[in-house]
């Protein structure tokens, strides 16, 4: 075979390779991008690198599957949505009070839900993006609010109130949303039959 052919086969190989390895490492990088919005560009902005903080988006998805996260029941719903009105009403008369019930409450709801509830705020957020990333902004700003309340940081009662409506956010989409579970055949034969 002619050197000439043989070092244009090898490099049209060397291309393909490198080619393809690029297509799915874009390809890779959408699907973060589009499963984690907003999230995304925080991790990329904070990071070291677009590489460290794509290595930190994925391991979170795999923190996350270990998880086992369950749906709540119509009573818990109900009960964490009436404990949730008294902690909007408490607002009016103790808005400092209310922001910390409301981190709480929120943190319970969590933890009812199967989320890991720890002193560790920044891994529950990180958790918490996987299967919320377009309101886990908002639950890092209020728990930024919750976290000067108390101290020698004066808080507005509109930086209480951004708080709160930062927590009910992320609330109401834990209230009411259901994890995703794999469809059966017996599932499938049940609603065929409906």
């Amino acid at each position: 075979m002619d050197p000439i052919a043989v070092v244009l086969i090898v490099l049209l190989v060397v291309a393909v390779v490198v080619g393809a390895a690029w297509a799915v490492k874009a390809r890779r990088r959408a699907q973060l991008r589009e499963r984690f919005g907003p999230e995304y560009e925080r991790a990329v902005e904070e990071g070291e690198s677009v590489q460290a903080a794509e290595a930190g988006l994925r391991a979170r998805v795999e923190e996350r599957k270990a998880l086992t996260i369950r749906a709540l029941s119509a009573e818990e719903r109900e009960s964490f949505n009436q404990r949730w009105l008294d902690v909007q009403a408490e607002f009016v008369e103790r808005p400092e009070s209310a922001i910390i019930d409301a981190d709480a409450l929120v943190g319970e709801l969590m933890h009812e839900r199967g989320y890991p509830v720890a002193d560790d705020f920044e891994r529950q957020a990180n958790l918490v993006s996987v299967d919320h990333p377009q309101v886990v902004a908002h639950y890092r700003d209020a728990h930024a609010v919750f976290a000067r309340t108390g101290t020698d940081d004066e808080v507005s009662t509109e930086d209480l109130r951004q708080g709160l409506v930062s927590y009910r956010a992320l609330f109401a989409e834990l209230l009411e949303d259901e994890p995703e579970t794999e469809t059966t055949d017996d599932d499938r034969k049940r609603e065929a039959v409906r």
